[in-house]
């Protein structure tokens, strides 16, 4: 019964999410497509939740439906992934990422397109993102990212982000980091 209570809310969210990601041109016109993230991550409860998932598969570069967007969270950019049962809490703010399956990112986490979207010129002048170098963050399979991470790197499978931590440097697989900035304090332990 629950399987089937799943298959209905997934395929009704897909409807629904149809028309804003046909209008968006399936994430290819990103000021429709951000205006839409927004719309869609305002939407409450569960049916919010399956909301979000089904415009994310529909817009993004590739979006499990078997994961849980939370209330408040949306991503910046259509080129990210979100792979099978990955949790992503409320308030989250992602760029251009690929999210292993498996992971678990707790509320309040921003993972932004690299550490270098916004450079200076020759007179130290900040430019606007248009001239900034984007560049994918890959968390692997089995991640846990704490309440409030920022995470500008990529982050190995199987690894624990203390909550407030920010990842400027990659994390290797199997890795507890923690701090500003980031740095590993020991292993990942299996069952904790």
């Amino acid at each position: 019964m629950k399987r089937a209570a799943k298959f209905l809310l997934r395929s009704l969210s897909l409807v629904a999410a149809l028309p804003l990601a046909a209008a968006s041109g399936f994430g290819r016109l990103e000021p429709v497509f951000s205006f839409f993230a927004h719309c869609c991550a305002m939407a409450p409860g569960i049916p919010g939740d399956y909301l979000r998932v089904a415009f994310y598969r529909l817009t993004l570069v590739e979006c499990s439906l078997e994961s849980r967007i939370s209330f408040g969270s949306f991503f910046a950019h259509p080129e990210a992934t979100v792979g099978p049962h990955v949790y992503i809490g409320c308030y989250c703010i992602i760029g251009r990422a690929a999210i292993g399956h498996h992971t678990q990112i707790a509320s309040g986490v921003q993972i932004t397109s690299g550490s270098r979207q916004h450079i200076r010129n020759e007179r130290g002048e900040i430019s606007g993102a248009e001239q900034g170098a984007f560049a994918p963050v890959k968390i692997g399979d089995h991640c846990w990212i704490g309440a409030a991470a920022v995470v500008m790197a990529d982050v190995g499978s199987g690894a624990t982000i203390g909550a407030g931590s920010v990842v400027s440097r990659p994390i290797p697989p199997g890795s507890v980091a923690v701090g500003n900035p980031a740095r590993v304090i020991g292993a990942a332990e299996p069952g904790s």
